[in-house]
């Protein structure tokens, strides 16, 4: 590689880590302010209040236009496993992104 391919390659990996690190930036924001939240649903899937709105929902006892995605076993469980394999994948992007930077 010629130096002006060595740049021109270098100018796009700096364009393309400066969109990626504005992108992670507003989605990790995102991702912190629903923290509280998260937890809620968190605290609130499979508990005895969860379950009683399960069952109010199994005996037509809620009305038919509510919204119940949350009442759907597989949707709240999908998404805490989902949450799980993310904050693992960081954890290990980061531990990477240490150790590396403590070999230089």
């Amino acid at each position: 590689m010629n130096q002006i391919e060595r740049i021109e390659k270098m100018e796009e990996n700096l364009n393309r880590a400066q969109q990626a690190v504005r992108k992670l930036e507003v989605a990790f924001s995102e991702y912190e302010e629903i923290q509280e939240a998260y937890k809620e649903l968190n605290d609130y899937y499979g508990s005895d209040l969860w379950m009683q709105d399960f069952e109010d929902d199994e005996a037509g006892k809620l009305p038919k236009d509510l919204k119940r995605g949350v009442l759907s076993e597989d949707a709240v469980y999908d998404l805490l496993a989902e949450n799980h394999e993310l904050t693992l994948r960081m954890l290990k992007l980061i531990t990477n992104a240490l150790e590396e930077k403590m070999l230089q």
